[in-house]
């Protein structure tokens, strides 16, 4: 543990001792990395403010010694925003002080499980132990969501909406319950297996009308201030795709595009073919006005859990790499610049039904 309030020290320390953790401290960043470098501990609680060094320069020095190193970043009270800076950089959680010791012993079971996942995927080339753990999430977590929701809803009508404060509550609960139900989902979606069975023959153009019909109800509002211009080969060919996963795909580069545009914007939806010199495909292009991606951003855009947006899942892009590339053994590139938009490029195999069974 790394930080410099005795008291702090004192309460985490009997709390983990409890549960029969063995606690080494540290009181500034130096003292931090030495132990990491000569003790190798498995999880590091790091504290922002250090009166040595500061918080984003210790975690990369000490992930330098062990890229495994699993840390949770401690921040005080507005520091949410550095926090994330540093859960890009490779910090694993962060938690918020004052907290409560049972959420830091959560987050601590959490991330030490989630180590152990990754060691072993990185052991086996595979991502066999997060397909049998994100399934079994998915069941904890979905059976008290649907809870949750069905009490609201009984909530809903048996109370005076006309109470701002209840009303403004009910509206919190309801949110975080449909975000969690995304992530929950996007993390499903990562891991499933594909379905070769699913395969049909579809033209691209018919997938794009569908998913841009879908986003103008997910962002009824937005939608009245970003202009979408169409350029679409009429002459496309079909070809054989798994329908809902191109589907699922096409409508992440497109939410992330109406997002990146809060005030409004234009986006640009292209298809054509690509010249038999590049080897026949079909060409699906978004380019959008939005805010962009920073440069030290754009080497991470399609990992797992990478994200640079507050509420984000992080598996957006991760998802589109995988049905794009793994299933359809397709490209996907992305060139943005930050303030200025960003392009997302997708190239799929023009199949037959021959190829897409061979």
């Amino acid at each position: 543990m790394v930080d410099d309030d005795p008291e702090i020290v004192k309460l985490v320390s009997f709390a983990l001792k409890e549960q029969g953790y063995d606690l080494i401290t540290a009181d500034n960043g130096r003292t931090a990395i030495e132990h990491v470098q000569f003790d190798s501990p498995d999880l590091v609680l790091l504290d922002l403010n250090l009166p040595d060094m500061n918080g984003k320069e210790i975690l990369k020095r000490m992930r330098e010694i062990d890229e495994d190193l699993v840390t949770i970043v401690v921040t005080g009270y507005g520091g949410e925003k550095i926090a994330i800076d540093l859960m890009k950089a490779g910090a694993m959680d962060f938690i918020s002080k004052p907290f409560e010791i049972d959420l830091l012993l959560k987050s601590i079971k959490d991330c030490l499980t989630l180590r152990d996942a990754r060691i072993e995927d990185k052991k086996y080339g595979g991502m066999s132990s997060l397909e049998k753990f994100f399934p079994f999430l998915a069941h904890e977590i979905r059976n008290p969501l649907h809870a949750i929701a069905g009490a609201l809803a009984i909530i809903q009508k048996r109370i005076d909406l006309s109470d701002v404060i209840l009303a403004r509550s009910i509206k919190i609960i309801n949110e975080e319950v449909q975000h969690l139900t995304g992530f929950v989902q996007d993390c499903l979606d990562f891991v499933r297996h594909p379905a070769p069975g699913y395969f049909v023959e579809g033209q691209i153009n018919e997938v794009l009308s569908i998913v841009m019909n879908i986003i103008s109800h997910i962002f009824e509002d937005l939608s009245k201030k970003i202009k979408i211009t169409y350029r679409l080969d009429s002459q496309l060919p079909m070809t054989y795709i798994n329908y809902e996963e191109i589907k699922q795909a096409f409508l992440n580069i497109a939410k992330n595009s109406f997002e990146s545009m809060p005030e409004g914007g234009e986006l640009l939806i292209e298809t054509g073919v690509t010249p038999q010199s590049e080897g026949k495909s079909i060409r699906i292009v978004f380019s959008d006005r939005g805010s962009g991606i920073r440069k030290e951003d754009m080497k991470h855009l399609f990992a797992p859990f990478f994200t640079t947006k507050l509420r984000g899942s992080g598996l957006g892009l991760a998802i589109c790499h995988r049905i794009v590339v793994e299933r359809h053994s397709g490209k996907i590139d992305v060139e943005s610049e930050e303030g200025r938009g960003t392009k997302v490029i997708v190239e799929l195999p023009i199949r037959s039904q021959r190829e897409k069974a061979s």
